[in-house]
């Protein structure tokens, strides 16, 4: 019976066994499997058993689901593949001892402490492509010389004009008034 092997994160070295038609994958309570990690999506992958071995198909979860490092929509697991989920790692076992592996990339930083709501996703970062690096970066900022420029607001200009004319209408009625008491 082929199970799925945690290698990493809050139930590393715990296994669970496939012996459902489907199993769903994910954050939250409700999922057949639950992996109780930000990295992870609320529901992050399916894995179907079938006839000829297992499908896994993933539901558009945020940071992607790979089969020994590729990224996949949907593939055919094979015992002994290593699946990531998140920054989760799982090999898929099926009781028969492991072919050896090739070297292991550098492991995945852990998750920032603190907590996170159940149904948020932390998004992994990917780093930065090497054409993200060439190309030049827009600051938002007027780069061709000219500085600042002022914004011109008529709302406020007809104010101001209002409030000198209220003023001088003020002021004239004030020296009619002192005028007609002498």
């Amino acid at each position: 019976m082929a199970k799925l092997l945690v290698l990493n994160g809050p139930l590393a070295g715990q296994s669970y066994e496939l012996k459902v038609e489907k199993t769903t994958v994910g954050r939250l309570e409700d999922n057949t499997f639950q992996i109780a990690d930000p990295s992870v999506s609320s529901h992050h992958c399916e894995i179907h058993l079938q006839a000829d071995g297992l499908l896994i198909k993933d539901l558009n979860s945020t940071n992607g689901t790979f089969i020994n490092g590729d990224k996949i929509t949907e593939a055919p697991l094979k015992p002994g593949q290593t699946l990531r989920l998140g920054q989760v790692e799982l090999r898929i076992d099926d009781g028969r001892p492991a072919p050896p592996a090739a070297p292991a990339a550098a492991a995945a930083p852990a998750a920032a402490p603190g907590k996170l709501r159940q149904d948020q996703t932390m998004v992994v970062q990917r780093g930065v492509s090497l054409d993200q690096l060439t190309e030049p970066r827009s600051s938002g900022f007027d780069t061709a010389g000219k500085g600042f420029t002022k914004k011109t607001n008529s709302v406020n200009r007809w104010f101001l004009i209002g409030g000198i004319a209220l003023g001088l209408v003020i002021l004239v009625g004030l020296i009619i008034a002192l005028k007609s008491i002498k």
